[in-house]
């Protein structure tokens, strides 16, 4: 079964994540995603209204209780420390996947050469770029080795909802139906985040 990896904080996941998720699955002829959650994304440790990796894990798990094609993997949690791509990348091809597809948006391109160790992650993952319709980039920005990932770049649907906004407005009292999967809603609610 070939299945594709988007890691992440999820604080919180939402449609945006899981439809740009899929659209890539399809597009790559894959049959799975698996949603992998970071206990501590490296550039993300000073972030204030970060969620739980606990919180963050059973969102994402309520989100896909109902889908087809997606999984949740908890790896980076149980592992501790700051969730490095690579790291991962690694132990999945340890637990027996043959290829590891790993996909990033495109807006994290011009920070992916400052990853912990991102040539190894370009040499022992396939990297590949969701971008939206009319991104373009300065692809001279980036150093030689990453160049590759001109040819490494998939069309996703404009979903315009970010997290941040999620949380935003949760802070604020707004709803935030339609935007994440009702599950994800009601935990929210239940568990007081992001107030």
């Amino acid at each position: 079964m070939r299945r594709i990896c988007l890691g992440g904080s999820f604080n919180p996941v939402h449609h945006g994540h899981l439809l740009c998720a899929r659209a890539a699955t399809e597009s790559l002829g894959a049959q799975d995603v698996v949603l992998v959650v970071s206990r501590i994304a490296p550039h993300k440790q000073r972030q204030s209204d970060l969620a739980s990796a606990a919180d963050r894990l059973e969102m994402c798990r309520l989100a896909v209780a109902d889908a087809t094609g997606f999984e949740v993997d908890d790896r980076e949690i149980r592992r501790g420390g700051p969730s490095y791509t690579i790291d991962t990348v690694r132990q999945l091809k340890q637990s027996g996947w043959d290829e590891v597809i790993w996909l990033i948006g495109a807006d994290l391109l011009a920070g992916l050469p400052t990853w912990h160790q991102p040539q190894a992650l370009l040499a022992e993952a396939r990297v590949m770029l969701m971008a939206r319709p009319g991104w373009s980039f300065d692809w001279s920005s980036l150093p030689p080795a990453f160049q590759v990932l001109r040819q490494q770049t998939v069309q996703v649907p404009q979903i315009d909802i970010s997290a941040t906004e999620i949380r935003r407005r949760v802070a604020a009292g707004q709803p935030i139906e339609y935007l994440t999967p009702p599950g994800v809603c009601r935990y929210i609610q239940d568990h007081g985040l992001y107030r």
